[in-house]
């Protein structure tokens, strides 16, 4: 493998060949393909990265394509999940490293697996339920992860090397409700802020795969971008936090029964079923092509109808759209996939 694609940074003293030869050994998970996870995975593989695992559980929309950088129009045509299109896009950049898509919601079931051979975990997810799970996960396993989050003009940037550094549960004790905090799709995001912060975190994984551990920033970080305001807020380990300090993984728990979660501000729900079921797509669409408009290809199947539209992964997992109402959603569910 040539090392002449890398020569400006390899000149770059810090990294030079040594670091970069470390990290086109590293793995990396990531977790979320969206406006954070497509400018994670297009810096890193731009880097030199060595092995891309990316998880995500949705499907591309025109709405993604103002911030969503590894996207475009035929993405969406092609109804696309959006690990795939990512880990297409991502081959195109750099055919020397290696890619895992995997199309899969993120729970206590899988995230422990998913994230066991990585060198780092990168957070490119949308919620703090889902943050506070890798928290848990990387925590238990001494994982080093690094937290980013943004919506308007604001965003925050935070690594966590369990041992050494505060986790996400001691400077965030616990999620805001549901509805209550504001998310890209209710208040909207400029596409320069989701920039910003996967940069800082691609470079933040940088300096930690390349061994410049001193380099490391190891506070949060706050950027306002359309106020200009940069600040710095330090944190500090909590001997109670239930996490790093009593070792208490609550969101690693098991959750019985079928996993129904309302997707805030996008007037849908995600339907995950407890024991994952292979879906026959060709069979499902000649039932339902008789009761709307059914679109398919070997990842989703996606049937529109007049009250709803369903997308059905191969698992048996859907987000039904047109409606915040958990109950009607797993009556539509039912309705027209099966109880």
């Amino acid at each position: 493998m040539s090392l002449d694609r890398y020569s400006r940074q390899i000149l770059f003293t810090p990294i030079g060949k040594q670091g970069q030869e470390k990290l086109l050994a590293s793995r990396v998970t990531m977790i979320g393909c969206g406006a954070l996870g497509t400018g994670l995975a297009n810096n890193l593989a731009r880097a030199g990265v060595g092995f891309m695992r990316i998880v995500d559980r949705d499907f591309i929309e025109m709405n993604n394509l103002q911030r969503q950088l590894l996207f475009d129009e035929t993405d969406v045509q092609e109804n696309l999940p959006k690990a795939v299109a990512g880990a297409n896009r991502i081959m195109k950049i750099n055919s020397d490293i290696k890619t895992e898509p995997i199309v899969a919601d993120v729970n206590y079931t899988n995230v422990e697996e998913f994230i066991k051979d990585a060198d780092i975990v990168l957070d490119g997810t949308d919620n703090f339920e889902t943050r506070f799970l890798l928290n848990d996960a990387c925590v238990k396993h001494g994982k080093t992860w690094i937290y980013g989050g943004c919506v308007g003009s604001y965003g925050l940037v935070m690594v966590v090397i369990p041992g050494q550094t505060a986790c996400v549960r001691c400077v965030f004790e616990n999620a805001p409700p549901p509805g209550v905090a504001p998310t890209c799709d209710t208040a909207g995001v400029l596409n320069t802020i989701a920039s910003i912060i996967s940069s800082y975190q691609s470079t933040e994984a940088v300096k930690i795969l390349t061994g410049n551990m001193a380099a490391v920033n190891k506070n949060l970080l706050s950027i306002d971008i359309w106020s200009n305001q940069f600040m710095q807020l330090k944190t500090a380990k909590n001997a109670d936090c239930p996490v790093c300090g009593q070792k208490k993984f609550e969101f690693l728990e098991a959750k019985e029964g079928t996993h129904i979660t309302s997707l805030c501000g996008r007037n849908a729900v995600q339907i995950t079923q407890k024991i994952p079921a292979k879906m026959d797509f060709a069979d499902i669409s000649k039932r339902l092509s008789q009761l709307g408009k059914v679109t398919y290809n070997k990842f989703l199947l996606k049937f529109e109808q007049n009250e709803c539209e369903i997308t059905l992964f191969t698992d048996g997992r859907a987000i039904v759209k047109g409606t915040n109402d958990p109950a009607k959603a797993r009556t539509l569910y039912a309705k027209y996939v099966g109880s």
